[in-house]
């Protein structure tokens, strides 16, 4: 009897000396960094722009970038001013039910989205702020419908402060060649970066701001943020091991906007 109580004490006293080792290593999640710098604000079109929206007529010009016909709803972008002009991605058309609405001002980009809850009478637009090579970041429209089919820009999310509301709840850490993602101090995922020439991993490694965009099929919408991950030497943020990160989009009048359920994109 006497043996088995001093082996009980032992397995014990050793499973207190690993429960102590555990709570004593902390596990220190470090912010990620931003290459957004400011916020873009709201632009202004071109008088060219603004001229040739004076009074639309869909033509070649525009290219349809959404449409619902159960709904009478459609969304296009003016490509051109003429042959030899470009819109420079500026400019935007809502037609409901035979009513239509111009927006010269909002910036479409190469690869705009939308989508209309007729519940609500709100329509989305997710358009291209800023693109470039490995570069892409959307700015997300939200419009009212009105009943007589005109519409009008309830808000929008400058895409400087999504970057900003995913810092505040994304970090990382890195073992090695691992690199772990937080969201606070839940784990996320791992990745392994093979990346050998580089020189090794900046002071600041993982940045994000540059893949920036939303996906809007669904309800909630969800923005999707891919860190970069910057080496030592070479300017450019490499991509290839990272993971999609993604949030639920709420919008209401109160409070702008908020993102909860952080998640990896499977």
């Amino acid at each position: 009897m006497m043996k088995r109580s001093i082996i009980r004490m032992a397995m014990t006293l050793v499973v207190c000396a690993i429960t102590i080792s555990c709570a004593e290593k902390r596990i220190e999640v470090k912010p990620i960094s931003g290459t957004i710098e400011e916020a873009f604000g709201l632009e202004s079109a071109s008088q060219e722009v603004r001229d040739a929206m004076a009074s639309v007529t869909l033509d070649d010009r525009y290219e349809n970038t959404f449409e619902d016909q159960t709904k009478g709803i459609a969304v296009w972008s003016l490509m051109r001013l003429n042959e030899e002009q470009s819109s420079e991605g500026m400019g935007i058309v809502v037609v409901k039910d035979g009513k239509t609405t111009a927006f010269p001002d909002i910036r479409h980009g190469n690869r705009p989205s939308a989508r209309y809850d007729a519940e609500s009478q709100t329509l989305w637009l997710a358009c291209g702020e800023m693109e470039g090579t490995g570069i892409y970041v959307e700015r997300l429209y939200q419009l009212h419908i009105n009943d007589d089919g005109s519409a009008n820009i309830v808000q929008s999310i400058d895409p400087y402060d999504m970057q900003q509301a995913l810092l505040q709840q994304l970090g990382y850490t890195i073992d090695g060649q691992s690199i772990s993602f937080y969201n606070e101090n839940r784990l996320l995922c791992c990745v392994t970066d093979t990346t050998s020439n580089m020189g090794g991993f900046d002071e600041e490694p993982i940045w994000v701001g540059e893949q920036l965009s939303y996906d809007l099929s669904d309800e909630p919408i969800r923005v999707l943020c891919m860190p970069g991950l910057k080496y030592v030497t070479g300017l450019v943020l490499n991509y290839d091991v990272m993971p999609t990160i993604v949030a639920d989009v709420e919008m209401s009048p109160e409070t702008s906007f908020t993102i909860s359920n952080i998640k990896i994109k499977e």
